[in-house]
C-alpha cells in the first residue's frame, strides 16, 4: 500500500492491476507502474554495473581517444538528457507552489534519480574516451533498456491523450526524452576512432574486432567482409588478419612458462623443508644445495600443471561462466512458455493477445539465448587457441634446454605428439569442461521442474540416472588405459616415421623399405586394435546416454499413472516433461563425451608434465669468468647414459689464443670432452671455465632449411667484406658459382642438396662468421678432399688461418695437420693420457709417437711446415665419397673446386632472381569445394556394405523415435473415463517397445560407423605409407619432413577420431531436422508458407559460410606444418643453438610460426559462431513461426498434437545449428583424407619387384659392370649430368673414382642404384641390363657404405637385419670383422641393445663400423665405398681396410675417394671431368701420363 500513496496521495493511482493488466483485450500497466518501476529499473541497472565498469577501465587502458564528432554528440545527448529530467523536477516544484492538489512523491524522486543516471552516463562516455574503449557494451544496453521502459509508456501516454487530458509540459519532455533515447541509442552503436599510437594503425591488415561495435561483436557482424571475400573467390595467406595482441604468442607463452617455474619452485622448496626436518624450515634456504642432492626414497611431489594453466587462463576463462550460467537459466524458459501455450489452447476464454505475448517472448528469449551461447563458445575457443599456443611454446622452449639423459626419453615422436595431439586435446576439452558444473545444474532444475510437473514420479527417473553413474564410470577408466596406450603406440609410430623420413636415403639404398613399412604396419595395427577396443566401449556407452532420457522419461510416466489410476497424462504434463527431457538429453549425452575428453586431456596433461619436468641442462656446468687461460679443466666426471662413454679425470689448461688438437681411438671420448665444455654433459664434480663467447662446429654438419647466406650468417648482422672473406677462407667460391641463385639458393632440408663436404664448410662458415673467443672444431675435416681440406686449415683453423688470435680446439683423425698445432690431446676411455707439443710428444717416445711411426711415413717438409704424409701400402684405405644432390640446375658442372678468385667477382653471381634457387616446395592449400572423388574414396575405404547397415541403422533410429513420440501425442488425446483413461497399459507397452527398440538401433549404428572409421583409417594409412616409400628421393629432397610427419600425426589423428565421430552427429542431426520439419508440418501446415523461404536462407547461408570455413580451415592446416618442420630441425641442432646462444632467436621464430598458424584458425572459430548466430536466429523464426500459427489455429488444433509440434521445434534450433556445423566439419575435417590422399597421384619410383623375366636367384655371380653410352639429368629440363660413359668393369677387379666436387662421381652412383633413372645408355651387371630389374632386385644385390652413417632406434640386431635372413652366428661374425664385437658383447643387452634415436647414443665412428658390419652380412659381389672411414682413427681405419680387403677379394669394388692415398694400389681409377670420362688407367699409368690424376696427386702430396 505504500507504492499507492507514493505514486497519488488519495491511492487513485494503484502500483499494479490485474484486470488492466493480464484480464483484458487492452491491456497497459498503471501509471504508478510506470512512473516507479519502469523508470528505475535502467538506473538500477547502470548504478549496479558503474562501479564494476569504473574498476574495470581503471585497470585496462587502451590508450586515449581524441574528441571526436562521435564523442562531442555523445555528451551532449547525455547532458540534455540530464536537463530534460531537472526540468521535469523543477515543474514538480512549480506545479506543487501554483496547484491546488497535493503533489505525489513520485514527480520528484523519479525525475531526480534519472537526472543523476543521465549525468552518471555522460560521465562514463568521457571516462571511456580516455581509457580508449570504442563501443561501450555497457552503456548500449543501459540505452537500450531505458529506450524498452520508455517504449511502454509511450503508447500509454498515447492512449492517455486519447482519453484524458495531460500536463502539455510533461507530455513534451516525455517526448523529447524518447526522441533523445532514440538518438544516445543510435549514437552507442557506431564506433569510435582509433586510440592515439594504437597497434592497429600501424597494422596494414589489423583484426577488425578491435574496432567493431558493440552489437556487431556480439552477432559477429565484423568478421563478414572476409566470409564475402571468401566467397567471391578463395580465401589465401594475404587476406587473413593480424592475431590480436592478447592472443599473440609472446604475450601468452611467457604467462605459462613463469607459472609452472613458480610451481616447480615450491616444490623444490616445500621437498627442501621436508628434507631437513631435523633443520629449522627456516634454514632450509642455507642448505638447499645439500638437500637437493641427496634422493629421498620417498615419493616426491610433483609440481602442478593443471594448477599453472588454471592461474594462467582461468581469469579470462571464467566470463564464459557467467555466459554459461545465464544460458542454462534462459534454456528452460522454452518448456515453460510450451506449457503456457498448453494452457492457452486449452482455456478458450484467454485473451487472443496472450498467444501472440507468448510467441514474442519465446523469441525473445530464443535470441537473446543464442546470443550468449554464441558469446560463450568464443570465449572458450579463444581460451583453447591460447592454451594450444601456450603449450606448444612451453614444449618449445623445454627442448632448448633439455639434458642430452631426458632426451632419450622424450623421443622427437614424443615432442611433436605434444605439439599437435596432445595440445589439441586441451583445445577441444576447453569448449565443454564447464559441462562439469553446468551439466548436474541443468539436471537439477530439469528435475526441479518435472517434480512441478510430475510430482514425486521423478524419483523413478532420477534412480535410473543414478544407476547410469557406475557404469560410464567403469567404462571412462576402461577408456583412460586405452587412451594410453593408443597415445604410446602413436609416439613410437611417429617417431619411427620422424626416423625412417630422415633416412630414406639408407632405406632406399639398402632395399629395406617393406621391412620398415612392416614395422610401421605392427604398431599401427596394436594401435587399431586399442581403437576398435575404444570403439565397442564407445557404442555402449552411446547406448546408455541416448537410452538414458528415454528410459528416464519413461520410468517417470509408468511411475506416474500406475501409483494412481486418476493421475491422466494429459498434453501439457507430456511434452513439457517431454521439453525437459529432451533438454536433459543433452547434458546426459554430454557428460560422457566431457569425461571422455577429460580422459584423454588427463593422459596428455600427464605426459606434458613429465616432459615439461624433464631434468634441465646444468647452467652453471662452466663458468664463464675471465680467466688469464681459456678452458680450466680440473678433475670432474661427466656421466652418461648406456653405451655413450664417460669422460673421467680430466685436469687440463688451454692458453688463450692457442690452438689445440684432440686425437683418439673410435669412442675414446673425443667428442664428449667438446660437449663437456659445451655443458651438454652432467657433471659431478669439479670446474670447468671458459673465458668468452663460444662457436661449435659438429662433427655431423647440422644445416637449416634456408638460403646459403642464411646458413653462414645464422642471424647476425651483414658484414660485406667480412662476409666475403669467410667465403673464400672456406673454399664455398666455387660452389657460390654454380649454384642457381648464388649465396640465396634455399638449402634443402638437412642440407639434402649439398654434399658432405659442402655442408662441413658451410658449417665451419658459420663458426668463422660469427666471431667468437673459443671455437670447438669437431673433425669439420674429415668429408672434405685433401686439398681443400689443407686450404681451409690454412686459411682457417692454422696458424696464419683466419682464426689464429683465437682458441681454437680440434678434434681430428688427421695427423698431418699435428705438427703446426700449440697443444695435442691424446685421449683413450675417456681420459687424456698424453699431452703436450706435437715435437714432445714425439720425444716421449710414449704410445702416440709409437701410433704414429707404426701407421705413417711422415715427410716433414719446408712447405709452411705441412707434415705430409704417405700411407704404408698395408694402410691403404678405401674410400668413397658419395654425392646426393639435389635436382638444383647446374649443380653438376663444376670442374675445379679451389681455383682463386677472379678479380672483384661477387660471390652472389646469380641473385637477380631468387626464385630460381628454390628448392623447397611448401605446403599448399587447395581452393573450391572438396571433390567428391575425396569422400567417395572415404567411403570405399569404410566400405559400401558397412555404409549402407550404418545409414539404415540411423533411419531406423529416427522412425522409431518419431513414431514414439506421435504415439504419445495419441496417448494425451485419449478421452478420460471416470477420471482416468481406459487404454493407457497399453499404451504404456507400446512406448516402452518402440523406446527399447530406439536403443538397439542407436548401438548398433554407433558400433558400425566407429568399426567403419577404423577400418578406413588402416586402409588410408596404409596407402598413403605406400605411397610415400615408393615415391622417388627428389620428392623427399623438395618435400619438408614437416609436411609429412603432420600427415602421419595430425591427419591421421583427424581420420581416426574425429571424422567417424562428425559422421555420426551429421546423419543424427540430418535425421532431427527432416523429422521435425515433418512434425509441424503435419500439426501446423500453415508453416509450409515460411519453411521454405528458411530453408532457402539457411542454405545460402551454409553455403556462404562452407565456401570461407574450408579454406581457412586448408590454410590452418598448410600453416601448421612449418611449425613442426621448424621444431624437428631445432631438436637435430640443439647443441649448436645453445653453443651459439641462439636460442631467443630460434624461440621467436617458433613463435612467429605459430601465431602464423593460429591467423588462420582465429578467423574459422569465429567463422563458425557467425554461422550459429544466424542458423540459430532462422530456428528461432521457425520455432515462433510454429507457435504463432499453432496460436491462430487454436480452435482446430489438439493440445497433444500442439504439444508435439512445439516441443518438436524447441529442438529444432539446436539440431539446425548442430547439422550445419557437423556439415561443415565433415567438408573441414575431410580435407584430412585429401591431404593424405594427396600423395596419390605424386611421381613414383619404378616396381620394387618385377616378375618376369625372372633374375637367377644368386646373382650377380661375378660383378662385371658394363656400361654403355650411358647419360642421366636430374630433371628433364636440365642438361645431363653424366653423358657419354662407356666403360667395362671387370668382376673382383678394384676402382677408384675420382673427381673434382660436381665432377659427376655421385651422380655415377644414382645411375647405378637407379636412385635417378637414365636418360640414354645402359647399364649391365652380369650381362643383366638394371633398368628391365626391379628396384628391390637391383639394390639388395649391391651393397653401399654410405658417408652419413645412419642408424634408426631399435636394437643392433634389427640395425644390422631388419629382414632376419641371417641367424645371430652370421651377426656376431660381421661385428668381430668390423672390429665391433668386443664393444658389442660387452652391452648389458648385447645384440639386443637399443639404439636411441637417430643412434646417438654410439659415437660416429662406431656408427660408421656398424653400417660396414652391414655390408658384411650382405656379402654381395658389387660393393660401393662413400668416405667410409672418415669419422675412424688410422688405426681403426687400417683394420678396416684389412677387413675390405680379405672379405671383399673376390668382389668387384668401386671406391670414390677424397683422398687419393687410400686408391693408389687399386686395379684402374676412373677420373671425371664435368660428367665425362677424362681418364680411366692403372694409377701408376696415370701418374707417368702427368694428366688430372697427376694434378690431383700432386696437391695431396702424394707425388
Amino acid at each position: 500500500m505504500g507504492f499507492d500513496t507514493f505514486c497519488s496521495p488519495d491511492r487513485s493511482d494503484p502500483f499494479w492491476d490485474w484486470n488492466r493488466t493480464w484480464y483484458t483485450e487492452n491491456p497497459d500497466f498503471t501509471q504508478c507502474f510506470q512512473n516507479t518501476v519502469l523508470v528505475w529499473l535502467p538506473c538500477l541497472y547502470l548504478w549496479v554495473c558503474g562501479p564494476i565498469y569504473l574498476i574495470y577501465l581503471h585497470s585496462h587502458n587502451h590508450g586515449y581517444i581524441c574528441m571526436s564528432h562521435l564523442n562531442k554528440a555523445k555528451t551532449a545527448v547525455g547532458l540534455l538528457l540530464w536537463i530534460i529530467c531537472w526540468s521535469d523536477v523543477f515543474y514538480s516544484f512549480w506545479e506543487r507552489s501554483h496547484g491546488s492538489s497535493v503533489l505525489a512523491p513520485v514527480h520528484l524522486v523519479s525525475p531526480t534519480l534519472l537526472g543523476l543516471t543521465m549525468l552518471l552516463a555522460a560521465l562514463l562516455v568521457q571516462y571511456e574516451r580516455m581509457k580508449g574503449v570504442r563501443s561501450s557494451g555497457v552503456m548500449l544496453i543501459y540505452w537500450l533498456l531505458a529506450l524498452l521502459c520508455a517504449t511502454v509508456t509511450f503508447r500509454s501516454r498515447i492512449l492517455q491523450v486519447l482519453d484524458q487530458v495531460m500536463s502539455v509540459w510533461r507530455y513534451t519532455t516525455f517526448y523529447c526524452y524518447y526522441t533523445l533515447l532514440l538518438v544516445a541509442l543510435f549514437l552507442s552503436s557506431l564506433t569510435d576512432q582509433p586510440p592515439l599510437f594504437s597497434q592497429a594503425v600501424k597494422d596494414p591488415n589489423p583484426c577488425p574486432e578491435l574496432g567493431a561495435s558493440f552489437l556487431s561483436r556480439i552477432s559477429f557482424w565484423w568478421i563478414t567482409r572476409i566470409m564475402v571475400e571468401g566467397y567471391k573467390c578463395p580465401l589465401e595467406e594475404k587476406d587473413l588478419w593480424s592475431l590480436n595482441p592478447e592472443d599473440c604468442s609472446q604475450r601468452v607463452v611467457p604467462q605459462l612458462v613463469h607459472r609452472w617455474k613458480a610451481e616447480c619452485q615450491k616444490v623444490i622448496r616445500s621437498e627442501a623443508c621436508y628434507s631437513s626436518n631435523a633443520t629449522e624450515c627456516k634454514n632450509a634456504q642455507a642448505v638447499e644445495s645439500e638437500i637437493l642432492i641427496v634422493k629421498t626414497p620417498l615419493k616426491t611431489k610433483e609440481p602442478s600443471l593443471f594448477l599453472a594453466l588454471c592461474l594462467t587462463f582461468g581469469p579470462y576463462f571464467l566470463v564464459s561462466c557467467f555466459y554459461k550460467i545465464i544460458q542454462d537459466i534462459l534454456m528452460f524458459v522454452g518448456p515453460e512458455i510450451l506449457r503456457l501455450l498448453i494452457d492457452f489452447v486449452i482455456n478458450s476464454s484467454a485473451p487472443t493477445w496472450h498467444g501472440y505475448f507468448y510467441t514474442a517472448l519465446l523469441f525473445s528469449c530464443t535470441s537473446v539465448q543464442s546470443l550468449i551461447l554464441q558469446k560463450y563458445f568464443h570465449v572458450c575457443f579463444v581460451s583453447g587457441m591460447r592454451l594450444r599456443t601456450a603449450i606448444i611454446g612451453a614444449v618449445y622452449r623445454k627442448a632448448l634446454v633439455i639434458s642430452s639423459t631426458a632426451r632419450r626419453t622424450s623421443t622427437v615422436g614424443e615432442m611433436v605428439n605434444l605439439m599437435s595431439v596432445d595440445a589439441q586435446r586441451f583445445m577441444d576439452l576447453i569448449t565443454y569442461i564447464n559441462m562439469i558444473w553446468s551439466a548436474p545444474l541443468q539436471v537439477v532444475l530439469a528435475l526441479y521442474f518435472l517434480w512441478q510437473n510430475l510430482g514425486p514420479s521423478v524419483l523413478a527417473g532420477v534412480a535410473v540416472m543414478v544407476l547410469m553413474v557406475p557404469v560410464n564410470a567403469v567404462i571412462a577408466m576402461k577408456t583412460k588405459t586405452y587412451q594410453v596406450a593408443q597415445m604410446k603406440s602413436k609416439d613410437t609410430r611417429i617417431k619411427l616415421m620422424n626416423e625412417m623420413l630422415n633416412g630414406i636415403k639408407v632405406l632406399k639404398l639398402y632395399a629395406w623399405e617393406l621391412a620398415f613399412k612392416d614395422k610401421v604396419s605392427e604398431i599401427r595395427e596394436s594401435e587399431l586394435r586399442v581403437l576398435k577396443k575404444a570403439a565397442y566401449l564407445g557404442a555402449v556407452s552411446t547406448f546408455t546416454w541416448v537410452c538414458a532420457p528415454f528410459l528416464v522419461a519413461l520410468s517417470t510416466f509408468t511411475v506416474y499413472i500406475l501409483i494412481n489410476k486418476n493421475n491422466v497424462l494429459d498434453a501439457q504434463k507430456a511434452f513439457v516433461s517431454l521439453a525437459l527431457f529432451n533438454i536433459l538429453r543433452f547434458p546426459l549425452n554430454m557428460l560422457p563425451m566431457v569425461i571422455s575428453s577429460m580422459v584423454q586431456a588427463s593422459v596428455s596433461l600427464r605426459r606434458l608434465r613429465v616432459f615439461l619436468s624433464h631434468e634441465e641442462l646444468q647452467e652453471d656446468s662452466v663458468e664463464h669468468q675471465a680467466a688469464a687461460d681459456i678452458i680450466i679443466l680440473n678433475m670432474y666426471v661427466y656421466a652418461c647414459v648406456s653405451a655413450c662413454l664417460c669422460v673421467y679425470r680430466l685436469n687440463v689448461c688451454i692458453p688463450e689464443g692457442s690452438l689445440v688438437a684432440v686425437v683418439g681411438h673410435v669412442g675414446s671420448g673425443k667428442s664428449s670432452l667438446l660437449s663437456a665444455l659445451l655443458g651438454e654433459m652432467d657433471k659431478l664434480e669439479g670446474t670447468v671455465a671458459v673465458k668468452g663467447s663460444v662457436a661449435y662446429v659438429p662433427q655431423q654438419a647440422w644445416i637449416q632449411n634456408s638460403t646459403l647466406r642464411d646458413n653462414i650468417m645464422f642471424g647476425q648482422e651483414r658484414r660485406e667484406a667480412w662476409y666475403q672473406l669467410v667465403v673464400e677462407a672456406c673454399a664455398l667460391q666455387p660452389d657460390l658459382e654454380i649454384l642457381p641463385a648464388g649465396d640465396k639458393t634455399e638449402i634443402g632440408e638437412k642440407g639434402v642438396n649439398l654434399s658432405g663436404g659442402q655442408k662441413q664448410r658451410v658449417s665451419l662458415a658459420r663458426a668463422v662468421y660469427c666471431e667468437r673467443a673459443v671455437y670447438l672444431l669437431d673433425d669439420p675435416l674429415s668429408a672434405v678432399d685433401a686439398h681443400v681440406g689443407k686450404h681451409i686449415f690454412d686459411q682457417v683453423i692454422g696458424p696464419q688461418g683466419l682464426l689464429k688470435d683465437k682458441t681454437r680446439v680440434l678434434v681430428t683423425n688427421g695427423f698431418n695437420y699435428l705438427p703446426q698445432v700449440d697443444l695435442i690431446l691424446v685421449m683413450s676411455q675417456g681420459e687424456v693420457t698424453e699431452m703436450g707439443s706435437y715435437q714432445q710428444l714425439m720425444a716421449t717416445e710414449g704410445a702416440f709417437s709409437e701410433f704414429l711411426r707404426t701407421y705413417t711415413a711422415v715427410d716433414y717438409t719446408g712447405n709452411n711446415g705441412m707434415a705430409h704424409y704417405k700411407l704404408s701400402q698395408q694402410n691403404v684405405i678405401i674410400l668413397f665419397h658419395c654425392l646426393f644432390k639435389s635436382s638444383i640446375p647446374g649443380v653438376r658442372n663444376l670442374s675445379k673446386l679451389s681455383q682463386p678468385n677472379k678479380e672483384g667477382q661477387n660471390v652472389r653471381l646469380k641473385t637477380e632472381n631468387p626464385e630460381v634457387g628454390k628448392l623447397m616446395e611448401a605446403d599448399k592449400a587447395n581452393v573450391g569445394r572438396v571433390q567428391l572423388s575425396v569422400f567417395w574414396a572415404y567411403l570405399k575405404a569404410v566400405g559400401f556394405f558397412l555404409s549402407c547397415i550404418s545409414l539404415l541403422l540411423f533411419l531406423t533410429h529416427h522412425l522409431l523415435s518419431l513414431f514414439s513420440n506421435y504415439w504419445l501425442s495419441l496417448w494425451t488425446d485419449d478421452p478420460v473415463v471416470n477420471g482416468t483413461q481406459p487404454d493407457r497399459l497399453m499404451r504404456l507397452g507400446v512406448y516402452s517397445g518402440l523406446g527399447l527398440s530406439q536403443g538397439v538401433a542407436v548401438f548398433g549404428y554407433s558400433l558400425s560407423v566407429s568399426i567403419g572409421g577404423i577400418l578406413a583409417s588402416r586402409v588410408l594409412h596404409q596407402s598413403m605409407l605406400y605411397d610415400i616409400l615408393r615415391s622417388p628421393m627428389s620428392f623427399f629432397e623438395r618435400t619438408p619432413s614437416g609436411n609429412l610427419v603432420n600427415r602421419f600425426a595430425k591427419e591421421m589423428d583427424t581420420i581416426d577420431s574425429v571424422i567417424p565421430s562428425i559422421i555420426k552427429m551429421f546423419i543424427g542431426s540430418m535425421f532431427n531436422v527432416l523429422g521435425a520439419c515433418v512434425v509441424i508440418l503435419i500439426a501446423t501446415p500453415l508453416v509450409a508458407i515460411i519453411i521454405p523461404f528458411l530453408g532457402l536462407l539457411y542454405f545460402f547461408v551454409q553455403r556462404f559460410y562452407v565456401a570461407s570455413s574450408r579454406q581457412l580451415k586448408r590454410l590452418e592446416s598448410v600453416s601448421r606444418s612449418p611449425i613442426y618442420s621448424h621444431f624437428n630441425e631445432t631438436l637435430l641442432g640443439t647443441s649448436v643453438i645453445r653453443a651459439f646462444g641462439e636460442q631467443a632467436r630460434f624461440i621467436y621464430e617458433s613463435d612467429r610460426r605459430v601465431d602464423h598458424n593460429q591467423k588462420a584458425y582465429y578467423p574459422g572459430i569465429v567463422a563458425n559462431r557467425w554461422l550459429a548466430v544466424r542458423l540459430e536466429f532462422v530456428g528461432n523464426c521457425i520455432v515462433s513461426f510454429a507457435a504463432l500459427f499453432a496460436v491462430i489455429a487454436r480452435e482446430s488444433l489438439s493440445p497433444g498434437i500442439m504439444g508435439l509440434s512445439i516441443s518438436y521445434a524447441l529442438q529444432l534450433t539446436a539440431s539446425l545449428t548442430w547439422l550445419v556445423r557437423m556439415s561443415s566439419d565433415i567438408e573441414t575435417n575431410i580435407v584430412a583424407v585429401e591431404r593424405v590422399k594427396e600423395y596419390t597421384d605424386t611421381e613414383k619410383e619404378a616396381e620394387w619387384k618385377h616378375k618376369c623375366p625372372p633374375i637367377p636367384p644368386r646373382w650377380p655371380t661375378n660383378g662385371c659392370i658394363d656400361i654403355r653410352g650411358f647419360g642421366l639429368r636430374y630433371r628433364h629440363d636440365l642438361d645431363l649430368a653424366i653423358r657419354n660413359m662407356t666403360i667395362k668393369i671387370n668382376g673382383g677387379e678394384k676402382v677408384g673414382i675420382v673427381g673434382r666436387t660436381g665432377a659427376g662421381k655421385s651422380s655415377l652412383t644414382l645411375g647405378l642404384f637407379r636412385i635417378i633413372e637414365g636418360a640414354e645408355g645402359h647399364i649391365f651387371i652380369d650381362g643383366v641390363d638394371i633398368a628391365q630389374l626391379g628396384l628391390h632386385d637391383l639394390r639388395s644385390r649391391i651393397t653401399i657404405i654410405p658417408q652419413d652413417p645412419v642408424l634408426f632406434s631399435g636394437s643392433l640386431r634389427m640395425n644390422l637385419d631388419p629382414f632376419d635372413n641371417y641367424d645371430d652366428d652370421d651377426v656376431w661374425r660381421a661385428l668381430e670383422l668390423s672390429h665391433l664385437k668386443t664393444f658389442v658383447s660387452g652391452l648389458p643387452d648385447g645384440l639386443s641393445h637399443e639404439c636411441s634415436e637417430g643412434g646417438e647414443n654410439l659415437s660416429v665412428g662406431q656408427r660408421q663400423l656398424l653400417c660396414l658390419a652391414r655390408a658384411l652380412l650382405r656379402k654381395t659381389k658389387i660393393l660401393v665405398l662413400d668416405e667410409a672411414t672418415a669419422a675412424v682413427d688410422p688405426e681403426t681405419d687400417k683394420l678396416i681396410q684389412s677387413t675390405i680387403r680379405s672379405q671383399f677379394e673376390d668382389c668387384t669394388v668401386l671406391t670414390i675417394a677424397h683422398r687419393l692415398n687410400t686408391i693408389m694400389d687399386y686395379n684402374r681409377v676412373l677420373v671425371l671431368d664435368r660428367g665425362e670420362i677424362a681418364e680411366f688407367d692403372t694409377p701408376s699409368h696415370l701418374i707417368t701420363k702427368r694428366g688430372a690424376f697427376h694434378s690431383m696427386a700432386k696437391d695431396a702430396g702424394l707425388v
